[in-house]
């Protein structure tokens, strides 16, 4: 819709109201960073193909669609069979949209014209996609700049733009790809807002979620007052992610693709047993030195490391481990209990690109080479802080026969663990000039939840009541 200050992406309601001009503002970043690239020769025309439609299986029954990230990063657009191209020096974009048939309008409604997308999309030009070689050609760019490179964190190679008759023009698709990543790892003041946004709706489902919860519930009835909340009070269709609810709740919702992720761990009847509540404070207090010690110039790494000792630390304290820490560490015994890395960048996708550019190595440690990156913090990187202790029956039989391991374990009092599940706290974060801003808001410390959790008279919609 448009408004005086310009298009936006707006569902109504209480609703987050998103500029389109966030999305020119990416393109004019985009082409700044190609302009200062020496490989990039005048005349280069950015080209991107954005997602399509499908069907589940060989029905005609259509899979919700998501747009493809990158072209969402570029042009904010929500409808399928869409290509962007950007002239590199001037800056002008053209959408291409389908041409759809006139029997559209009889089972879709009103089939938009050219003029609408371009106000809709605050773009130079549209175009229909069935004419793109010509429109192309008319351009006479130096050279088509693709998108091919592989996914750091998913291993999968992007998708690069193809259309009939694209064999006419010169391409290149080794530039883009890192040079956009490097974009869409620093968020602007815009992207910021959209993403505090996803945090509080997703936040406020997890409070009702915590609100909710009796003893005896099923994981789904959970699972699925997350997503009607996030969907009803801030407009989430989509979840970031798949739920994950267990012994932890690690759950998300997105808006206009921008994801949250955000995992709290409670005790089902609302007050922790002694164990559970030693367990959750050694997590909460690697969470907590985390996030007082980022800031710009400190390596996640490290990060991962600090949490490690921690939970080290307090695993010693509790009298599951006994010994020196820093024999632990040599030995990595804290990848027994966390097995997983520290965090990843969050964005457009949940676990969002950039986590391992050219120069930046995976390191092959336990635990360490789980990282889904292992760069150096920037301001503007926004990120999630997920510690977590488990005790995982597989990784703790493995330590036991390992000699060098298993003489820090006092067996004894693990066996009383052995079956506790595990804890996770996650919170999303972004790193300012000096430290960070905690983008997540739910009850943290053991009396939070535990007086969160007994006024649940409120809960946004309670289930009926369990049978004892």
């Amino acid at each position: 819709m448009a408004e005086a200050g310009g298009p936006v992406f707006w569902l109504g309601n209480e609703t987050l109201r998103v500029p389109r001009a966030l999305f020119s503002l990416n393109r004019k970043r985009l082409c700044d960073r190609l302009r200062k690239n020496s490989a990039v020769q005048k005349g280069s025309l950015v080209l991107l193909q954005g997602g399509e439609e499908s069907n589940r299986y060989c029905t005609d029954t259509g899979v919700l669609f998501r747009q493809e990230s990158f072209f969402h990063w570029t042009f904010g657009v929500t409808e399928p069979g869409c290509f962007g191209a950007i002239d590199v020096d001037s800056g002008k974009s053209t959408l291409f949209v389908p041409r759809l048939p006139e029997s559209h309008a009889t089972w879709m409604g009103k089939i938009h014209s050219r003029e609408h997308f371009k106000e809709k999309y605050a773009v130079d030009d549209v175009q229909y996609s069935d004419d793109i070689a010509k429109v192309l050609a008319s351009m006479t760019p130096s050279v088509l700049l693709t998108l091919r490179g592989v996914n750091t964190d998913s291993g999968s190679v992007s998708r690069e733009a193809s259309f009939e008759g694209i064999s006419q023009f010169k391409v290149n698709n080794t530039i883009l790809h890192p040079e956009i990543v490097e974009c869409r790892v620093i968020k602007t003041d815009m992207e910021l807002e959209v993403l505090r946004y996803t945090n509080k709706v997703s936040s406020d489902a997890h409070k009702e979620v915590m609100k909710a919860v009796k003893v005896g519930m099923k994981e789904y009835e959970l699972e699925s007052l997350f997503e009607h909340y996030c969907y009803s009070r801030g407009g989430m269709r989509h979840s970031s992610y798949t739920c994950i609810c267990g012994s932890l709740f690690d759950m998300g919702g997105e808006y206009y693709c921008f994801s949250s992720d955000i995992t709290c761990t409670f005790p089902a009847n609302g007050k922790f047993t002694p164990d559970q509540k030693a367990i959750y404070e050694a997590v909460l207090r690697s969470s907590r030195a985390v996030m007082n010690a980022i800031k710009p110039g400190v390596s996640w790494p490290d990060m991962h490391r600090l949490a490690d000792r921690v939970h080290l630390e307090e695993l010693t304290r509790i009298g599951i481990l006994t010994g020196n820490v820093e024999d632990m560490a040599k030995v990595h015994l804290g990848a027994v209990f966390m097995p997983h890395g520290l965090g990843h960048f969050l964005g457009i996708d949940v676990h969002d690109v950039g986590g391992y550019p050219e120069g930046v190595e995976r390191i092959d440690e336990p635990g360490l080479r789980s990282l889904r990156t292992a760069r150096s913090l920037e301001q503007g990187m926004v990120l999630t802080v997920e510690p977590g202790i488990y005790f995982i029956d597989h990784l703790l039989d493995q330590a036991l026969a390992d000699p060098a391991q298993a003489c820090f374990i006092n067996n004894h009092i693990l066996q009383r663990f052995r079956g506790f599940g595990g804890v996770r706290i996650e919170e999303d974060v972004v790193v300012t000039a000096s430290g960070m801003e905690l983008l997540t808001c739910v009850p943290r410390t053991v009396e939070e939840i535990e007086a969160y959790m007994a006024d649940s008279n409120k809960a946004f919609a309670p289930f009926p009541t369990q049978k004892e």
